[in-house]
């Protein structure tokens, strides 16, 4: 087992915390954690992934003979990277709004979210 990919997803995790810790712009911050959202990408492939496998067709494979990768770690991948897309849509139209109630992006000079 090579722990390389992880290590990666570790690395790009923490890259895209730091970008969100030290942000100070809104649509800075929803890219940092878009960065952290596609460590999970480099994470499931990790996981799924398989030396010398092939797909999950048994038509012209006898079970057994070479190794498989597992296709529902693909489809969480597939799902991962949609409700990605979504929540950053989200976020960014968030901020567009924002930008037009308060005339800033800046978190610091949005007082009327402080409790």
């Amino acid at each position: 087992m090579n722990a390389v990919p992880y290590l990666v997803a570790g690395y790009i995790f923490l890259i895209g915390c730091y970008g969100l810790a030290t942000s100070r712009h809104l649509v800075h911050a929803v890219g940092c954690l878009t960065v952290c959202q596609s460590s999970t990408y480099v994470l499931l492939l990790a996981v799924g992934y398989r030396d010398g496998g092939t797909a999950p067709v048994f038509s012209d494979v006898r079970p057994g003979a070479r190794p498989l990768v597992d296709p529902v770690v693909q489809a969480l991948a597939l799902t991962d990277v949609v409700v990605g897309a979504t929540v950053t849509a989200l976020l960014l139209a968030l901020v567009i709004q924002v930008a037009k109630r308060h005339g800033t992006v800046d978190p610091d000079e949005l007082s009327e979210l402080r409790g």
